[in-house]
């Protein structure tokens, strides 16, 4: 591309060349208006153009969340509200190319977070023939309050999902603009983690998103609609009236009773580092999803996952989506007794972990009533080590079944391709921990940055990389993540009873017996849809 300079419809950015010379990065690239002042629990505007030539060499500043969980980034940028800003990077040799694109949406609770965690970086993705695309957006309360107020504001009814709307801005500046990096607008895949992952699904119902990516990606999790677990995961959403009243509570506790007042608070005021959680849903233990989270709102959400999937009035793309062996409450042995010595406080949108047979009982009698015996038959336990190996399979039974459920409410309507996965392969700790499959583990063999450097990788953990990031990169490009030399990725299919297992090995699995497949459809039939 000559010197690394670039054209967007606000002006034109110089980016810097990687530590591959081939690549070269796009830092802090505002694709939306500060949201600051009036613009506050409002939609994203355009950014302001500017004169010259932007020098693009830093991360922009992360959105504003509370500063232990912003420590935990490990990412040394300022905090502040103008915080929409995006960072690119690619390998195309000249603007001409139409590279696929992967635009990548950071998890993190709908809380905490930043697109300049070392963890997302893209080079290695662009070097294998990526446009790699990371972006900021607001969170907290700052990105999901909604108030009565603030809804008759709108002209829509609608408040609570500022950062979702943000992902559909910077989804619609990637549309204008990737061009002029090489990238094929008409290839953007969307993914995420976690949360991320959440917001993947949810622009994949929104109308607003219509049109503006192909293809999702979502890494923990896709939930079937009548799965308590969803309900606190990261897939959550919340009603709008259910919001709107929280909304109304947390304004009071702030010392502010109208919009006009939120709005002249310091955003330090808003963003308390409590982290409070949402206790009016049920979600059948003890788990509870964060208070801010997206909104059922009837504009950028119309509808929620049952009635949407029912209808086939989500966005038809090719869809990639799975969870990991060691979350949702599912650990490895290695850890059970640490977790048994003292476990904090559940965080909002984690799991219980069950190490006890007290626990492991007392869980199901809460969460199946009446068909609790039988869950213990199906994971009988009589010690206490016994009762926390029973527990974690049931959790992977759980989240295997319930996204082969989703598997086939999604498809029933859509035409696209999907691939689902199961990760297995415990990674190195960065803390010198247990090697372990936890949420978010399989990012790092993705991007292929581990935190603690490829030095504390195994040869088979930089095979593993080289393989998954391959089914990325050529789901990316295709719509299907098979390729030249790669173990095969069968299709979803609902019928088959079996998902592809990646990290550990690589080939498919049995999604669970006959008779704990059987047990968790009943159970899911007696559950509310959402």
């Amino acid at each position: 591309m000559g010197r690394p300079i670039a054209d967007t419809e606000a002006g034109r950015v110089e980016g810097v060349v990687c530590r591959d010379q081939i690549v070269t990065v796009f830092r802090g690239i505002p694709y939306a208006a500060p949201p600051v002042g009036d613009l506050r629990w409002r939609p994203p505007q355009p950014p302001p153009a500017w004169e010259g030539t932007r020098r693009a060499d830093r991360f922009g500043p992360m959105c504003p969340q509370p500063p232990t969980d912003a420590a935990a980034t490990g990412v040394d940028v300022p905090m502040s509200e103008d915080c929409l800003n995006l960072n690119i990077w690619t390998g195309a040799a000249h603007r001409a190319e139409r590279r696929p694109v992967l635009v990548w949406i950071y998890g993190g609770g709908f809380r905490e977070g930043t697109g300049a965690n070392p963890r997302y970086d893209g080079e290695n993705l662009a070097r294998g023939g990526l446009v790699v695309v990371t972006f900021n957006y607001r969170l907290g309360a700052l990105g999901f309050l909604a108030t009565p107020e603030l809804s008759d504001e709108s002209g829509h009814r609608s408040s609570g999902n500022y950062g979702l709307l943000d992902c559909v801005a910077a989804l619609r500046w990637v549309r204008d603009n990737i061009a002029h990096f090489g990238g094929d607008p008409d290839r953007v895949t969307v993914a995420g983690q976690s949360a991320g992952a959440g917001l993947v699904n949810f622009l994949a119902m929104s109308p607003l998103a219509k049109g503006l990516f192909r293809r999702a990606i979502a890494q923990s999790h896709a939930r079937h609609a009548r799965d308590p677990e969803l309900r606190y995961l990261s897939t959550s959403y919340r009603m709008r009236a259910g919001a709107e009243n929280a909304g109304d509570r947390y304004a009071r506790e702030h010392g502010a009773s109208t919009a006009h007042d939120l709005r002249s608070l310091h955003w330090r005021k808003l963003i308390d580092g409590r982290n409070p959680v949402d206790t009016s849903v049920d979600t059948g233990g003890s788990a509870s999803p964060p208070l801010f989270r997206p909104v059922l709102d009837g504009w950028a959400l119309p509808a929620g996952y049952d009635e949407t999937y029912a209808k086939g009035s989500q966005n038809d793309v090719d869809y990639l989506t799975g969870n990991n062996l060691d979350e949702s409450g599912a650990v490895p042995r290695t850890m059970v007794a640490a977790l048994r010595g003292g476990r904090g406080t559940v965080r909002p949108g984690s799991p219980a972990v069950n190490v006890s047979l007290d626990q492991h009982v007392a869980a199901a009698r809460r969460k199946f009533g009446t068909l609790a015996e039988e869950f213990l038959r199906l994971y009988p336990a009589a010690t206490d080590d016994e009762a926390a190996r029973a527990s974690s399979t049931a959790a992977r039974d759980n989240s295997r079944i319930s996204t082969l459920l989703w598997g086939a409410d999604w498809s029933r309507h859509a035409t696209g391709t999907l691939h689902t996965y199961f990760w297995t392969r415990r990674a190195p700790a960065p803390d010198g921990g247990p090697r372990r499959a936890g949420h978010g583990s399989e990012i790092d063999y993705v991007f292929r940055n581990p935190a603690s450097g490829t030095g504390a990788w195994t040869e088979e953990d930089h095979e593993t990389a080289r393989t998954v990031s391959a089914y990325w990169t050529n789901f990316v490009a295709t719509g299907d993540p098979n390729g030249s030399g790669l173990p095969r990725w069968p299709a979803f299919s609902p019928d088959a009873g079996a998902v592809m297992e990646i990290g550990a090995r690589f080939w498919t699995i049995p999604v669970s017996d006959p008779d704990r497949t059987d047990f968790w459809i009943r159970f899911f039939r007696t559950q509310h849809a959402w």
